[in-house]
């Protein structure tokens, strides 16, 4: 179940992906930001008033670095979307999961934990063969005159693990899923319309309109099963399953933009889903050798 959340929170970043991409014919990446913060607020402050979960919090200062982190990288990687080639611009985004291994290894070096140092280095293998999956489905390139974006885009995928690894912290403090995801959709919302201000607004009075309302609900349902994910799940095979939305992805861009998939890019779905079901098995084989024995019988 825990792996589950990660492939159903990749699932639904994936399907908002498409509505993103009808959507942005329409409307600035910018504007887009808004609205999904806005009706990602909005569904977020329906669900918590039905579960009855208060919206005060004890931790507003944890919240508010959850959405700088989280709304730099999303910033970030939409920079990078637009100076870059898009297979590029997702492959940085993504470095995420590499980043989270090297912040997890690298705290257990620093202070010493050996065994989990030991326990650990298997999963980081698993992300990179993941990584590498990543890298054969998009294959992506970079131009001479584009390394100040490839740059920003590589910190979008920085800022975005250390957006992951602040909402485990919110969930080790207790928080709620629906609170932490409210806030972070508060804070897109600000982001984009402060920004959106800026540049210009498009009129609503399109069909292309509608397609803002799934781009919300799928964002809240994606944010509230990762949430779950990072907080009831061990980080990095987390981190390696997120790969499964690069999956979702190519599978969706075959089905409905009748984009081409090349025999490499088969190899890379293959070999990400491989490391996902690796690092599955082994977390749960570090599960089963961690717990306890059973108590005899009396």
């Amino acid at each position: 179940m825990q792996a589950a959340w990660m492939l159903a929170a990749a699932f639904f970043f994936s399907s908002m992906g498409v509505c993103v991409k009808y959507a942005a014919a329409h409307f600035t990446p910018l504007e887009i930001i808004f609205y999904r913060g806005l009706f990602g607020m909005l569904f977020t402050a329906a669900l918590v008033r039905m579960r009855g979960v208060p919206l005060a919090t004890r931790w507003p200062w944890a919240h508010a670095w959850r959405n700088v982190v989280g709304v730099g990288a999303m910033s970030a990687w939409f920079y990078a979307m637009a100076h870059l080639p898009l297979a590029t611009a997702m492959t940085l985004n993504y470095m995420s999961s590499v980043w989270i291994a090297v912040f997890v290894l690298g705290g257990a070096l620093l202070m010493r934990r050996w065994d989990d140092l030991r326990a650990q280095w298997p999963l980081a293998l698993t992300v990179a063969a993941g990584f590498a999956g990543v890298v054969l489905i998009l294959r992506p390139a970079i131009a001479q005159d584009e390394h100040v974006a490839g740059l920003i885009g590589l910190a979008s995928g920085m800022l975005a693990a250390m957006a992951y690894m602040q909402v485990a912290a919110l969930g080790r403090l207790g928080e709620p899923e629906t609170r932490t995801v409210f806030y972070f959709s508060l804070g897109s919302a600000l982001a984009g319309a402060a920004a959106t201000c800026i540049t210009g607004w498009h009129g609503l009075n399109t069909p292309g309109a509608w397609w803002l309302l799934p781009v919300g609900l799928l964002a809240v349902l994606g944010q509230l099963c990762l949430t779950r994910a990072y907080t009831r799940s061990a980080t990095m095979l987390v981190a390696n399953l997120q790969y499964s939305g690069i999956v979702f992805a190519a599978l969706y861009g075959v089905a409905l933009f009748g984009e081409y998939l090349p025999l490499t890019g088969w190899l890379g779905i293959i070999l990400i889903t491989a490391s996902g079901m690796a690092a599955s098995l082994w977390r749960k084989r570090l599960r089963l050798k961690t717990a306890a024995p059973p108590r005899p019988a009396t």
